[in-house]
């Protein structure tokens, strides 16, 4: 698949061949599914806590006579079934976290990048270098470029003044190739990849 490299500036600076084993697949919505899934599962804290019947702060003391009085039979305050008691079975800290295998993974990121290439939605530039961290600057150039909700993935490492012009520019997300993942590319519109990120890309998924 070829396809031409843009610059900043709005212009064309030769094509670059995409690999159609990375960027030529057809789209699978239960792989991306699974893989997104695994991302948003492993990110959930777990952090929810309720206390039990030996944490809560009634006295222990059990609270009445065990016969006699015509009622239920009682222990202590802490029990489920009074007000304020503990909690029977609550949540306590836990990883949702699952396991995925690394070909899995893989497998799911060359199916995102094949749907915003199917899409028409995969832009390839030369570089993401700026001479100024300027967000006024770069906002303008995303705006002539026609950019919406863009995630902009780079080579080994971002450009500096890129990243923190992008810093405070709504829509405009930047990872380094080693960053891209499945949600991230899925929750954009656009895909603005720099030809150094897209010999890393293939270089990581070959």
């Amino acid at each position: 698949m070829k396809t031409d490299i843009l610059t900043l500036d709005g212009g064309t600076n030769g094509s670059v061949d995409l690999d159609d084993e990375i960027f030529g697949l057809e789209p699978r919505a239960d792989i991306l599914h699974r893989v997104v899934r695994w991302q948003r599962n492993n990110a959930q804290q777990g952090t929810h806590k309720v206390k039990t019947r030996s944490e809560t702060s009634y006295s222990t003391k059990k609270i009445y006579r065990q016969k006699g009085t015509g009622g239920a039979r009682h222990g202590d305050r802490n029990a489920p079934i009074f007000r304020k008691g503990g909690v029977y079975k609550g949540p306590t800290p836990r990883s949702h976290g699952h396991e995925l295998t690394k070909k899995f993974r893989q497998l799911g990121l060359k199916h995102a990048l094949s749907s915003k290439a199917r899409e028409g939605n995969l832009i390839v530039i030369e570089s993401a270098d700026l001479a100024e961290a300027k967000t006024k600057a770069l906002a303008s150039k995303v705006k002539e470029l026609g950019w919406k909700r863009a995630l902009v993935i780079d080579g080994q490492s971002v450009n500096e003044n890129f990243a923190k012009a992008a810093r405070n520019l709504e829509g405009v997300d930047v990872l380094p190739s080693m960053g891209a993942n499945v949600y991230d590319i899925l929750k954009r519109d656009t895909l603005v990849i720099t030809k150094a990120g897209i010999e890393a890309l293939e270089a990581r998924l070959k």
